[in-house]
């Protein structure tokens, strides 16, 4: 009975059309996996609407006040000033151009920048453009001329008058030099000797002259270094205790007029000339 039933099954089995089923769905393309609006949306969405994260940068750190103040005095540790330039320390070299660091951010950048002129360069410009301006009068250019005279070699004599300054040399001969004398009010006549001599001379106006310019609107210095700019020009010689000079000037278009406080103008290069050939104790005579 057993065995029986057991052949009844297994027929049965057998005649079911299985394998056909289940080769198709093994073998045939897949249908593609839809996924539903409301899952899919909101992740899209967000992807979308994400905000942008920006990149920033760290800015790099500022001198404190107290960091500038030490670079500061590092920078005037290389420059020699006051007393020790004019006992010959020979001050920092300037170059015609330096380097300037400019720092943006994390970037360095560089940058050439042109020293401005020297202010004694610009005056000595500022001189020749005047002087070629104004020529000088040829009567005023100097020479050796024929000059008798009882008065000793080494005399020096200022006529006020012909703006000329003669330095007698002996045998009939002098040279002769033009000059800016006082304007008016401003004129004396006399006898000096030189007491001294200075290459580029500092100027201490006096008292007198201050006050007499500010009235005019001049605020004149109380003190000037000596150069190019000092109306006392290239040299000085010093008449007795007064305060009377022969000496340069930063104008020598003026030179053959009555424009000064009382002092004997000449040019610079005229100066220097009479410098070398001119002692201390020599007579000078205004007329």
């Amino acid at each position: 009975m057993k065995r029986k039933a057991i052949l009844l099954l297994s027929a049965a089995f057998l005649a079911m059309p299985v394998s056909q089923a289940y080769a198709s769905d093994r073998y045939s393309t897949p249908k593609p996996l839809t996924l539903s609006p409301d899952l899919a949306s909101p992740w899209l969405l967000q992807l979308r609407n994400a905000p942008k994260v920006k990149q920033t940068r760290t800015q790099q750190p500022r001198y404190t006040k107290k960091q500038k103040r030490i670079v500061q005095q590092k920078r005037r540790k290389t420059q020699a000033t006051g007393i020790f330039a004019a006992f010959g320390a020979k001050p920092a070299q300037q170059p015609t151009q330096q380097r300037v660091v400019v720092r943006k951010k994390k970037k360095v950048t560089y940058a050439r920048v042109q020293q401005p002129q020297s202010s004694n360069q610009a005056v000595t410009a500022h001189i020749q453009k005047q002087a070629a301006q104004r020529p000088l009068d040829p009567q005023f250019l100097p020479r050796t001329i024929n000059y008798e005279t009882k008065h000793k070699p080494g005399t020096i004599l200022i006529n006020t008058q012909t703006k000329h300054l003669y330095l007698i040399m002996g045998d009939g001969k002098a040279r002769r030099y033009g000059v800016g004398v006082g304007k008016q009010g401003f004129e004396w006549t006399g006898s000096e000797k030189i007491t001294r001599k200075a290459e580029w001379p500092s100027w201490r106006p006096p008292a007198e002259m201050i006050a007499r310019e500010r009235k005019k609107g001049r605020e004149l210095p109380t003190f000037m270094e000596g150069g190019p700019a000092n109306p006392m020009g290239a040299r000085a010689l010093y008449l007795g205790s007064t305060l009377y000079r022969i000496h340069g000037t930063n104008q020598p278009w003026t030179i053959g007029q009555a424009v000064s406080s009382g002092c004997i103008r000449m040019r610079n290069e005229d100066v220097m000339d009479l410098y070398e050939r001119a002692r201390v104790g020599a007579k000078v005579i205004v007329s």
